[in-house]
């Protein structure tokens, strides 16, 4: 089976920090962009960063200075170091991935995979 499993987030104070990770398991071939995404309630799920294989990067203009995406091509990891977190911050984050999965064997196909999501919450 092929999935994204999220760790990381939490309750925090304004200004502190939290690292998310976020692990691609199961027969993938090969993984090209890798993102996060948040979805505050009430409001439409929205791209906070992006990386692609070759790290190209693209960050919210929100977020921009705050965080900080990386990945593990290793691993099939991505993560989102969040520093200096306010309030608006506080979301469900969501992992998004595009991947090849398969083998030689079976065959190769493009799957989008999505995590279960992880809440972050930023209060006093």
């Amino acid at each position: 089976q092929v999935q994204l499993v999220e760790s990381g987030g939490g309750l925090v104070q304004p200004g502190g920090s939290l690292r998310l990770s976020c692990a691609a398991s199961g027969s993938i071939f090969s993984i090209n962009a890798m993102g996060w995404y948040r979805q505050a309630p009430g409001k439409q799920r929205e791209l906070v960063a992006g990386i692609t294989s070759g790290s190209n990067i693209n960050y919210a203009d929100s977020v921009k200075g705050r965080f900080t995406i990386s990945r593990d091509n290793a691993k099939n990891t991505v993560y989102l170091q969040m520093n200096s977190l306010k309030p608006e911050d506080t979301a469900v984050y969501y992992c998004h991935a595009d991947t090849v999965t398969g083998n030689l064997k079976q065959g190769y196909k493009y799957l989008e995979l999505w995590g279960q999501g992880t809440l972050v919450t930023v209060s006093s």
